[in-house]
């Protein structure tokens, strides 16, 4: 099981918000760049960003960081999201060396554009669904909607996608622990990998994660736990590595 060391942008600096509020910051680093080469050295295989601006904003705001990344670090796999909102942009990050983009508020507001997304870019599209009690939040979590996660999953495994990214959002960035109950369940309602992430906090979660990994889950993203130092994140891999062998 991969563990995935999430940098999450914000005026071309190194953010963590608590529960997706843009107000609620806390800054870890000026360089990007520098965090990213930190969480290699330390044996990352794959990297989390998430251009919150972007986000916010429905458009690229920190393509040039990202890109950045991506150019100094080609064999990395990379994954983005943060107001992917059309093809071109999806285009662009591609061409600039990012592997996947993840789509999140367009694919519960305009589902047909992940579909459309999947045909032009097999292999390459993510889904992110982020979720509270079951329901699907969208539009940086600022609203709740009535669509039921694992419906929306469902949908997304028929359209092609290559993994989906599901997020507790009432444990996000709050370090209270992922909510592998719900994770497990939304994993066995598809086929398709699922990727955890919120709430991952120490090397128990990792352990909790990694014995369920066999329902379908191949990896769980990490944010603020890795700043603030209650993971360790090279221990945290080399324990996950031991444990889903």
């Amino acid at each position: 099981m991969l563990l995935i060391p999430a940098i999450d942008l914000k005026d071309g600096k190194c953010v963590r918000l608590r529960q997706g509020r843009m107000e609620d910051e806390t800054i870890f680093s000026d360089d990007p760049v520098e965090v990213a080469g930190r969480w290699v050295e330390a044996g990352a295989r794959r990297l989390h960003l998430v251009d919150l601006n972007g986000a916010f904003e429905g458009k690229p705001i920190n393509h040039g960081v990202i890109k950045a990344i991506a150019e100094k670090y080609p064999d990395l796999p990379i994954q983005i999201g943060g107001g992917i909102r059309d093809e071109e942009t999806v285009q662009g990050y591609l061409e600039a060396g990012v592997q996947y983009v993840i789509i999140g508020t367009k694919a519960v507001s305009a589902p047909h554009f992940v579909n459309d997304l999947c045909l032009e870019f097999p292999g390459h599209v993510i889904v992110g669904l982020d979720a509270k009690d079951g329901k699907v939040a969208i539009d940086g979590w600022s609203k709740l909607s009535k669509h039921d996660v694992i419906d929306m999953a469902k949908h997304f495994e028929d359209d092609g996608v290559d993994s989906i990214i599901y997020t507790d959002i009432s444990r996000d960035g709050m370090m209270g622990g992922v909510n592998i109950e719900a994770t497990v369940k939304l994993a066995q309602a598809v086929r398709i990998p699922i990727i955890a992430s919120g709430g991952i906090t120490n090397l128990d979660d990792i352990r909790g994660l990694c014995a369920v990994a066999d329902e379908g889950i191949s990896g769980a993203i990490t944010g603020r736990a890795i700043y603030e130092g209650t993971l360790d994140f090279a221990e945290g891999q080399k324990l996950a590595d031991e444990l889903t062998r």
